[in-house]
């Protein structure tokens, strides 16, 4: 599937990397306390490249916003920012990105002895059995999640 096709899906809106600049940024490896500052951290400020950081796999790896709140008790928020991975093996209990009859959905994977759920975070909202017949792909594993301190 093409990156034009794929930002054209229904369901989520995908951003792709692309060839993006890597800009390092300042980081400071020992944390910033949430108690007393110590002064003698003052000088430690490295860089860190996030792209480094959150990308395993370049070739393989989307950005999408979430759309909605199935997911909100797993902290996926609407508008959240996720990194998707599609080199990585979806496992049980994997935030995914799945696409069922054609939509894209992001939705926490059940799988157990032979049986697929899509199950949400969100009690509104009800788990989606998986059976034969459907159309059916797990696209991406969500490697991340970006959002904004509310």
């Amino acid at each position: 599937m093409t990156h034009a096709a794929i930002a054209a899906r229904p369901g989520l809106n995908f951003l792709v990397p692309g060839n993006a600049p890597h800009v390092p940024l300042p980081y400071f490896p020992q944390g910033i306390p949430a108690g007393f500052p110590s002064p003698a951290d003052d000088h430690l400020q490295k860089t860190l490249d996030l792209h480094e950081h959150l990308i395993k796999h370049p070739a393989a790896t989307f950005y999408a916003h979430v759309q909605g709140d199935s997911m909100r008790d797993a902290n996926l928020n609407d508008g959240d920012l996720l990194i998707i991975d599609r080199a990585e093996t979806p496992r049980h209990k994997s935030i995914v990105v799945a696409v069922l009859n054609g939509e894209f959905l992001v939705k926490r994977l059940y799988k157990r002895n032979g049986e697929v759920k899509l199950l949400p975070e969100n009690k509104s909202y009800a788990a989606i059995d998986v059976t034969e017949g459907m159309d059916f792909e797990i696209w991406g594993v969500v490697s991340h999640i970006i959002h904004k301190a509310r």
